[in-house]
């Protein structure tokens, strides 16, 4: 009897036992705490020495059940070093347009004695920061401005001058030392307009009494540029070039006034030089002291109509190739012209010595009024000097038409004189008919040298000295 209640003794520890295994395995799967070997065994270890601090013993009472403590999750991984893709993206300010710069908001006087200079680069700074600006200079005001450069290449494109006033040069020499070739330059813009009814007065009487002979002395000068348009404003009495485009391309001029008296030396109208693309269209020039326009070396694609042009030396391509340097010209068209009291009405000139080329010219459709040689061909241009050595070399010219020069002349209708060793081919004559004007008692006939072409009726006066193409 008593080994039956031992057995049943041990039967029971039994049961509880297993029973208490088997809810702890369920309560487990119940909160999912599913922990591997190596989370039980590092349990195992903190328990095991929980029971110890600083060697003091605590009694452990195994009797009471301890869940298992929970897992803390992952730390969230580092944010990345740069900004975050999600971020709010500041959005860039506004392109600011059509702002307008006034030079009496910068300082200037505007009373024709003060020195408005750094008025006027204070202004030209603000507005060259922003596209399509504007910077004005006001009418009814005289602004004194010394030597300047208003330039690029950091500026915005698109830029307005606009001239309403008087701009007055200095009578003295202060800051032309400075390094400037002229009085106003635009330089390396990309999109500039000059407009307006305002004046630039170069003040030239100063410097032509004290015979200043530098070509450094422009009133107004444009250089590097793209897309360049001057309209509307008088240029008088510049020291000596009064417009000039050296380096540009896409330039159109039109409703300008140009002048100056009969004794100002060197004062050409529109200088040109390597540029392209030029367009000089209903214009009034009146540069008495030289060529109302002026084509340079490295010059094509011009197109001059619809200009008057006297009194002045007409319009010229050259001098080129001056001491034997070398000329490209090209693509040159000059028609509907009104020439009154001009030296020439279309001329070419070049030096001895020059190498090169000028080809595909072309003059049409010149009314003439007392010009001394309309037409005229110079390959022996000595620019006034007493004796220029003779030089085998010389620019080549060809494909040369002048067509439609009709009304007076009062020295040689036709003279056409090319270099010896290096003939001008391809000279086309047609529609010429030039009378001497009234009065006139010293008069010359055509005259030709070294010229090949051909001559196209009606002719007048009788042109026999061209020569036929060999």
């Amino acid at each position: 009897m008593r080994s039956l209640r031992q057995h049943l003794f041990v039967l029971t520890i039994l049961i509880i036992t297993l029973t208490s295994t088997y809810v702890e395995i369920c309560h487990a799967r119940k909160n999912t705490h599913w922990r591997t070997k190596d989370e039980i065994e590092s349990s195992f270890s903190t328990k095991k020495h929980k029971g110890k601090s600083n060697g003091t013993t605590h009694h452990n009472h195994s009797s009471k059940h301890h869940p298992s403590p929970k897992l803390n999750p992952p730390p969230p991984p580092p944010p990345p070093s740069g900004p975050s893709p999600y971020a709010p993206v500041t959005p860039a300010p506004p392109v600011l347009h059509g702002t307008t710069f006034n030079v009496l908001d910068y300082g200037a006087k505007g009373n024709g004695v003060t020195d408005d200079t750094k008025a006027f680069q204070d202004t030209w700074a603000a507005a060259c920061k922003i596209a399509a600006s504007t910077m004005v200079v006001p009418s009814n005001y005289e602004f004194l401005v010394g030597p300047i450069s208003f330039a690029g290449p950091v500026c915005q494109p698109n830029l307005v001058f606009q001239a309403n006033g008087t701009i007055v040069a200095p009578l003295n020499h202060k800051g032309f030392t400075s390094g400037l070739l002229q009085w106003i330059e635009f330089t390396k813009l990309r999109g500039i307009t000059i407009q307006g009814r305002g004046i630039v007065e170069g003040r030239g009487n100063y410097w032509w009494n004290i015979n200043s002979d530098s070509d450094d002395d422009p009133s107004v000068r444009f250089y590097g540029s793209y897309n360049v348009t001057v309209t509307g404003i008088t240029i008088r009495n510049s020291p000596q070039f009064h417009l000039k485009f050296d380096t540009c391309q896409s330039v159109e001029v039109h409703g300008i006034t140009i002048s100056s008296p009969g004794d100002s030396p060197n004062t050409d109208g529109i200088h040109l030089q390597n540029s392209a693309g030029v367009t000089i269209h209903h214009s009034t020039l009146a540069c008495a002291g030289d060529d109302c326009v002026s084509i340079q070396t490295g010059c094509s694609n011009v197109f001059i109509h619809d200009v008057s042009c006297g009194p002045g030396h007409g319009i010229s391509i050259g001098g080129l190739g001056k001491d034997g340097t070398m000329a490209v010209v090209s693509g040159i068209n000059v028609q509907n012209i009104n020439m009154t009291g001009t030296q020439t009405a279309a001329r070419i000139k070049t030096w001895q010595g020059g190498s090169g080329s000028v080809k595909n010219v072309r003059f049409s459709n010149i009314q003439v009024s007392e010009v001394e040689t309309p037409i005229m061909i110079d390959q022996y241009y000595c620019n006034g000097q007493s004796h220029c050595a003779n030089k085998s070399s010389a620019v080549t010219l060809s494909d040369i038409t002048f067509q439609g020069i009709v009304g007076t002349y009062t020295v040689q209708p036709v003279y056409l004189a090319c270099s010896d060793n290096t003939p001008c081919t391809n000279i086309h004559l047609a529609d010429i008919e030039l009378q001497p004007t009234d009065g006139i008692n010293h008069l010359y006939g055509p005259f030709c040298w070294n010229a090949f072409g051909d001559i196209k009726a009606p002719i007048q006066p009788t042109i026999t000295c061209l020569k036929n193409e060999k």
